[in-house]
């Protein structure tokens, strides 16, 4: 329900040449909740209607001098066109009423003298009506504002929708860049802790790289999903991590060298290795793989003697990767790989899993043979295309210096910086991002050698 006491006091103006009539109806209606104007002729009340803000109902006589009722009911209207009016008339002439209605667009008309109930009861009814048709007004006003700003909105929403789908885009792209240099430093953080373990000894380079692209390959060809697989990949580069701290007269024995108090020692590299990178929770599930990845397929193997497919699978093809690139000893070539083969075939069903090495043979020449990469590119078209033009080549190495280098080339041996860290290992596929990586060592812990890459060139004849 409207609350008129929230509106301005509505103005009641009375129009009549007889002073006593006004001081009569003043006096009647001073206990109202309107405010009474009073005037004496039909200009003077004209007059008063222009500095007046808030007239509600005009109440004026019908004979007066000069303007008569209906004469100025019909200016006033145009004066204040909201106002409700009421015709004053002591006599009994309709076409004075008929008059006032009609062109003075009155909303009652009164007959003198009145009854003084009557007339209160007639004016609070107007007031009423009055702050009625005000409070509509007012509501209409605000409607149609809504409506305009409703249609504005409509007008624009498209826009809008655009500009914050754009802004929505603009974010998501900036959080995957922000996600992917992330990742991309949590890569390069695994990559740096597997050079500091491989610098503890010549025999080691290599070594957690070489595992990790076995691994990481027979994972992907076991159908293994992404994520398992980069959890073996980043178990396998960090598998040794857990030797540090060991003596190096240790590491450099066999483990049936050992003493039991050196077996003893080595044996706990594994827990050790767990723990050492169990403070990061991303790295917790790799964790389990470095702790089980010297558990052995018949049960001897340690921390804890698991058996079978008891041990988890990604520490089954990190415990063969290690193994192979051990029997390597780091020499390339077909012999050093069939020697490791021989030497894994002793140990199926022992220290390995005998039905994860079929998925390895497929691998080794990849990570082994100096003219293929990971993953089994060939690093030239060799074997490929017309036989004839094939034979007129060959793949040579060529040392190149760090600013003469370009995506595409392929290393024909390893990148090691001045102090000895490797940096990149051969068969390597160069892109623009390795490029520079190369350039910036160069810069910080510059090789005593250029960098050495595959070229194809075309066959000397002999005669």
């Amino acid at each position: 329900m409207t609350d008129f006491h929230e509106l301005p006091p509505v103005q009641v103006l009375f129009v009549d040449d007889e002073e006593n009539i006004l001081k009569s109806l003043r006096r009647l209606l001073q206990d109202e909740e309107f405010e009474v104007l009073t005037a004496g002729s039909g200009g003077a009340a004209l007059q008063l209607l222009q500095e007046a803000e808030h007239v509600g109902l005009i109440v004026s006589d019908q004979r007066m001098p000069g303007l008569s009722g209906v004469e100025f009911l019909e200016q006033a209207k145009s004066v204040a066109p909201q106002a409700l009016r009421i015709m004053l008339t002591g006599y009994a002439d309709i076409n004075a009423t008929i008059d006032a209605i009609n062109r003075g667009g009155a909303y009652r008309y009164i007959t003198k003298p009145w009854n003084d109930d009557e007339i209160v009861l007639t004016i609070r009814d107007a007031v009423r009506h009055y702050r009625l048709e005000e409070e509509n007004r007012r509501l209409a006003a605000i409607v149609a504002r809504q409506n305009e700003e409703l249609q504005e909105w409509n007008a624009n929403l498209k826009q809008r929708v655009l500009e914050q789908t754009t802004e929505i885009r603009k974010k998501h792209e900036e959080l995957q860049n922000a996600n992917e240099r992330l990742r991309e430093s949590y890569r390069n953080t695994i990559l740096a802790f597997s050079r500091l373990i491989e610098l503890r000894g010549k025999k080691l380079q290599n070594h957690s790289t070489n595992v990790a692209t076995l691994a990481l390959n027979v994972a992907k060809a076991l159908g293994l999903s992404a994520e398992e697989a980069e959890t073996i990949h980043v178990a396998a580069m960090l598998h040794d991590i857990g030797e540090i701290g060991i003596p190096e007269a240790i590491l450099h024995k066999l483990p049936e060298e050992m003493t039991p108090t050196e077996l003893a020692e080595y044996q706990r590299h594994a827990v050790r290795g767990q723990t050492a990178i169990d403070a990061m929770e991303d790295l917790r599930e790799a964790g389990i793989l470095i702790r089980h990845h010297h558990e052995y397929f018949d049960g001897s193997g340690f921390p804890d003697r698991l058996t079978g497919e008891q041990i988890p699978l990604g520490a089954r093809i990190i415990a063969m990767a290690d193994y192979i690139d051990g029997a390597m000893q780091n020499l390339y070539g077909t012999s050093a790989m069939e020697n490791a083969l021989w030497k894994v075939g002793t140990e199926l069903g022992k220290k390995l899993d005998p039905g994860l090495l079929p998925t390895f043979r497929k691998f080794l020449k990849y990570v082994y043979y100096a003219k293929t990469e990971p993953g089994g590119k060939e690093l030239a078209p060799l074997g490929k295309g017309d036989e004839a033009e094939q034979s007129a080549f060959e793949q040579v190495e060529k040392e190149l210096k760090p600013t003469e280098l370009e995506p595409g080339l392929v290393l024909a041996q390893s990148i090691y910086s001045g102090t000895g860290m490797l940096l990149l290992s051969r068969g390597t596929q160069l892109d623009q991002a390795k490029v520079a990586a190369i350039q910036r060592y160069y810069r910080l812990d510059p090789p005593t050698t250029g960098i050495f890459v595959w070229s194809r060139q075309k066959k000397q004849q002999r005669h």
